[in-house]
């Protein structure tokens, strides 16, 4: 059986609460040393910027900076949608150092047919 986690994530910080469990729930598989992609799509794509994790999410949530470098420094990786990353016209210059555009066939080649538990938000 796969340890193989993704983390699908459409929102941006238009609902930070939301981006803030997906990564605390990425950054819990990685840091258990499981391999995990977050699949950033729509507004999600922002995030994969730099300076794009910004902000604090709600009184008590950790900072959504905190968590994306705990997440990088784990060895996940961000999963950036082309289409949806090209359909907003961002440059891929600005891209964090663990984020790659790649769309949903590289997903299926990294999963080379095993499981993997899904999380969605």
């Amino acid at each position: 059986m796969s340890d193989k986690v993704i983390v699908n994530l459409a929102t941006g910080l238009e609902d930070s609460e939301r981006v803030a469990v997906a990564f605390l729930v990425a950054v819990a598989a990685a840091e258990r040393g499981q391999p995990v992609r977050m699949f950033l799509t729509k507004e999600a794509v922002r995030l994969a910027l730099t300076n794009g994790a910004t902000g604090v999410a709600c009184d008590g949530c950790p900072p959504l900076p905190d968590l994306a470098e705990r997440y990088e420094k784990a060895g996940g990786l961000l999963q950036v949608c082309p289409i949806c990353f090209n359909t907003r016209k961002l440059d891929d210059s600005a891209l964090v150092g663990h984020a790659e555009l790649a769309g949903t066939v590289p997903l299926f080649d990294w999963l080379d047919g095993e499981a993997a538990t899904v999380f969605s938000y």
